[in-house]
C-alpha cells in the first residue's frame, strides 16, 4: 500500500486523486492532505481518508476546521498558513506527494518534499517552470522521482518507457484549442469570462480553464518539458487536436512516433503518477477508436494565441525569465476572472512585464531569486494593466 500526502486537496486535481485512492484502497492510503480555504470539504476529506496531518492554507480558517473535526479520535495534527502546507508535505511516511496546488504557491512545498525524499507527482506545472533550475537539482541531489501527473506530460513519460537515451528527437504537444477554437480572431475583443470558462473537452480549474483559452496552459508546458526531458525548444512542438484523444506524442530518431490515447480523464495520468511503474487494472471506459470518429489536427494560429510564441521566447531567455511569465500569467488571469481588465489583455500585460524584466534577468536564478521574480512580476501587471492600451495590436516578447 503505498502512502501519499496530497496538496491542494479540495481542487480539481485533488479530488481526482481522491477518487482514485476510494477506488483503489488496498494500493493507496492518505498521509497527510493540504487545502487553501475550503473549510467544509477538506473536513469531510479528513474523516474519510483519516489522514495523519491536515493544513488549511488560509490560517483565519483554522479555528473552523478544528470545530469541525472535534469529535475525531485520535485527532490530526491541523495547521495552517503557507508554513502549515510545506509542513504537511515533508512529513511522515509518505512515499509520494501529488502537487495539486495551483500556481506558483506550490513551489516551497515541493522543495520541501523533495529535500525530505518523497517522491513527487507533479500536477502543477508552474512549479518546474518557475523554479526548473532549483529544483531540478535538488531532484538529483536527493534521489527522488519527478513523475508528471497533467495528460500531456504524463503522455510523452508513457511514449518514452523502453526508449534508449538519445532515442528522443521530437516532442509534439496536443492542445484542444480550448473555448476559442472556433472563434474568429476578430470576435476575441468581445469575450466575456463566462465565454473563457466553457472548455469544450475538460472540466478543470477557472484558472487553467481561462490558460486553455489563451494557449498560454500550452506554453507553460513547452517550458516544462523543456526541463522535464532535457529537449531543445527547437524540438517541441504545438499541434492542435480538437477531440482530446491523443495526449501528446514522440518522435524518434528514426522518424517512428509513438502516441499516448485516450478518453479526456484526468484520472489516467494520475493513476499513472501513482503507480508507476506498475499498471493497475481499472474498470473506466475504455477507449472506442469508432466511438471517437475522426482525429483531426491543425497549427495553431498564432495570432489567435499569442502566449504561446511568449512562452518560446520566455523559455529560450531562460533564467529568472519564465517565473516572471508565470507569475505575470496567474496575476493577469486573476485579473481578467475579476473582470478588472480585458480577455485580449491578458496578454499584453504578460508580454509588458516580461520585455520590463528583460535587463535584469538572472541567469542562474536561486531560490530567493525566483521568489523575489515571481513577487515584483505580480506588481508590474498591476501597474501594466493600469498603463496599457486598449488597441488591437499584439506584439510578442522576443
Amino acid at each position: 500500500m503505498k502512502a501519499i500526502t496530497l496538496l491542494g486537496s479540495t481542487g480539481s486535481i485533488g479530488t481526482q486523486t481522491l477518487d482514485i485512492v476510494t477506488q483503489y484502497p488496498n494500493q493507496f492510503r492518505i498521509v497527510g492532505l493540504a487545502a487553501g480555504r475550503n473549510v467544509e470539504m477538506l473536513a469531510a476529506q479528513i474523516r474519510q481518508f483519516q489522514p495523519a496531518i491536515a493544513a488549511i492554507c488560509v490560517e483565519e480558517k483554522l479555528p473552523e476546521l478544528k470545530a469541525a473535526v472535534a469529535d475525531l479520535d485520535p485527532q490530526p495534527i491541523l495547521l495552517a498558513g503557507d508554513a502549515g502546507v510545506v509542513e504537511v508535505a515533508r512529513y511522515g511516511d509518505a512515499e509520494t506527494v501529488v502537487t495539486g496546488i495551483v500556481g506558483c504557491a506550490g513551489l516551497l512545498p515541493t522543495i520541501a518534499a523533495i529535500e525530505a525524499g518523497k517522491d513527487i507527482a507533479l500536477a502543477n506545472k508552474e512549479t518546474l517552470i518557475a523554479g526548473g533550475p532549483v529544483v531540478l537539482p535538488l531532484v538529483e541531489k536527493h534521489g527522488v522521482k519527478l513523475l508528471p501527473a497533467d495528460s500531456e506530460h504524463s503522455a510523452i513519460f508513457q511514449c518514452l518507457q523502453g526508449v534508449p537515451a538519445g532515442g528522443l528527437r521530437r516532442i509534439l504537444l496536443t492542445a484542444s484549442g480550448g473555448a476559442f477554437r472556433d472563434w474568429p480572431v476578430e470576435k476575441l475583443s468581445e469575450v466575456r469570462v463566462a465565454d473563457a470558462l466553457k472548455h469544450p473537452n475538460w472540466s478543470m480549474g477557472r484558472k487553467i480553464t481561462v490558460d486553455s483559452a489563451t494557449l498560454m496552459n500550452k506554453g507553460l508546458e513547452v517550458i516544462e518539458a523543456h526541463f522535464l526531458f532535457g529537449m531543445d525548444y527547437d524540438d517541441i512542438d504545438i499541434v492542435i487536436h480538437p477531440q482530446s484523444i491523443i495526449h501528446s506524442l514522440i518522435e524518434l530518431q528514426d522518424t517512428s512516433v509513438l502516441a499516448q490515447l485516450g478518453w479526456p480523464d484526468m484520472r489516467l495520468p494520475l493513476l499513472y503518477a501513482l503507480s508507476w511503474p506498475d499498471r493497475i487494472y481499472t474498470d473506466w471506459e475504455r477507449l472506442d477508436l469508432v466511438k471517437a470518429g475522426s482525429l483531426t489536427f491543425k497549427e495553431p494560429d498564432h495570432q489567435k494565441y499569442p502566449c504561446m510564441q511568449l512562452a518560446y521566447a520566455v523559455g529560450r531567455a531562460g533564467g529568472s525569465m519564465p517565473a516572471v511569465l508565470n507569475a505575470a500569467n496567474e496575476q493577469a488571469v486573476a485579473l481578467f476572472l475579476d473582470e478588472k481588465i480585458q480577455y485580449l489583455d491578458i496578454a499584453r500585460c504578460i508580454e509588458a512585464v516580461c520585455d520590463r524584466h528583460r535587463a535584469d534577468n538572472c541567469p542562474t536564478p536561486c531560490l530567493d531569486d525566483i521568489i523575489a521574480a515571481d513577487q515584483w512580476a505580480r506588481q508590474e501587471v498591476l501597474k501594466a494593466s493600469e498603463e496599457i492600451g486598449k488597441g488591437d495590436r499584439i506584439v510578442t516578447f522576443r
